[in-house]
């Protein structure tokens, strides 16, 4: 349940026209600073949905490449041992962890050229 607010406090009238000048100035003042505060939160507003709907995107490409490399990875492997497998001279493949070279990257392992 919402806080219970209390009734507006509102400042007497007074015979004088300067203090009614000076209200009224305060008043005018503070709406064009409340104006300029609701137009500023509605463009950063507009900004976060721009830059939502700009990452969104991106991500849709971003995925697509994933998906595209993916493939092209398990293309290149497969075509990688059918050249392996094909090749009489096994002496060509001596020393070459051929595990390790067609691990998933996603496994975790990060191989380095030394």
């Amino acid at each position: 349940m919402a806080p219970k607010r209390g009734k507006a406090k509102v400042a007497p009238e007074t015979e004088s026209g300067d203090d009614s000048d000076e209200y009224r100035k305060k008043r005018d003042r503070n709406n064009l600073a409340v104006k300029r505060s609701r137009i500023k939160s509605k463009q950063k507003t507009q900004e976060t949905v721009n830059r939502v709907t700009q990452l969104k995107s991106e991500n849709t490409v971003l995925e697509e490449k994933v998906k595209n490399l993916t493939k092209e990875l398990g293309f290149l492997k497969e075509l990688f041992l059918a050249h392996a497998g094909s090749a009489g001279d096994a002496s060509k493949f001596e020393g070459i962890d051929l595990q390790k070279l067609l691990s998933d990257p996603s496994d975790g392992a990060s191989t380095s050229n030394s």
